[in-house]
């Protein structure tokens, strides 16, 4: 008999993944208010913005305003992208409880991602790392393009490993593997986290999926079978890389909560609060998401109209 975790974490995004590729320009005091009502859904986890140059990511300009301005709910974990030294002067300023670095498992995408190679972004962030956790903040990596660039095509397990092996050793928590251009399939993910779980802890590992190709919640219950417990997701699909052509939204988190709650594992998420708060950015970016929940919810409200 199939084995599932009981209860799983999931790790909201979309403030930070979901906002920054937008064209439509949100007020600061919408997204303060939207992550208050992420803050009252029972999310644990809320990545609430990046603290990287405006003229790179313009939808996350004012990510320091942002940061101060929201309520803290006792018991949530609000964590900021930081991509250099720079960056974290401004995020401890801010005092978010998390720092998050990030780079790319392929060369291609990290030159396009960050202006500098592998080998050479490694001091960059160890430094980031290191005054992070002097700090007392804790420290958590994404690596991109772990299951496929959009540049170089299929990105060889031995790199990915390597790049892990050197986060880890900075001194970060937790690693969350990235599908940033949602080419990953089930058998994929199953035998690369197969090589993983040899190597590091489970409880140090994450799942970041984008639907691109429709397999982000199958991928999901692949890496459920395996015993992973915590999942990167945006609210209503938002979100995807500037930097990573034809990358469409992450995993939504509606869909994540419906699904893993009808096969009985908790995520303590209130569905109804995640739904509203759904609406509300739905409307203040002026667009349908495009999440199932939400097309069905709507659907529904319509015919009951």
């Amino acid at each position: 008999m199939l084995i599932l975790p009981k209860a799983i974490t999931v790790k909201e995004v979309g403030p930070r993944d979901g906002l920054q590729n937008e064209k439509t320009v949100i007020s600061v005091e919408d997204k303060v208010a939207w992550i208050n009502m992420l803050s009252e859904t029972g999310l644990s986890y809320i990545e609430v913005t990046s603290f990287v140059n405006p003229k790179w990511i313009p939808a996350l300009a004012d990510c320091y305003e942002v940061a101060t301005s929201i309520d803290r709910k006792p018991g949530v974990t609000y964590a900021a992208l930081v991509p250099n030294q720079k960056g974290l002067e401004k995020a401890l300023l801010a005092d978010l409880d998390e720092i998050s670095v990030f780079m790319s498992a392929s060369e291609a995408h990290n030159l396009k991602n960050i202006n500098k190679s592998i080998d050479d972004t490694f001091p960059v962030l160890e430094g980031v790392v290191k005054e992070a956790l002097a700090e007392g903040k804790s420290v958590r990596g994404y690596l991109s393009t772990v299951f496929g660039c959009p540049y170089e095509g299929e990105v060889d397990v031995n790199q990915v490993l390597r790049v892990s092996e050197k986060l880890f050793e900075m001194g970060i928590s937790e690693l969350s593997l990235g599908d940033t251009i949602g080419v990953a399939n089930p058998r994929q993910v199953q035998t690369l986290l197969e090589q993983f779980l040899r190597r590091f802890p489970q409880d140090k590992l994450a799942l970041h999926f984008h639907d691109t190709r429709g397999l982000a919640l199958a991928n999901m219950y692949a890496a459920l079978q395996m015993g992973m417990t915590v999942f990167d997701s945006s609210l209503g699909g938002l979100g995807g890389c500037p930097y990573a052509p034809g990358a469409s939204g992450n995993v939504a988190t509606d869909d994540v909560n419906y699904m893993v709650n009808q096969m009985g594992i908790e995520t303590n998420i209130h569905n109804e609060k995640l739904l509203k708060a759904a609406q509300f950015i739905e409307q203040r970016l002026n667009k349908k998401l495009m999440s199932h929940s939400m097309l069905v919810h709507e659907n529904n409200c319509s015919l009951d109209s």
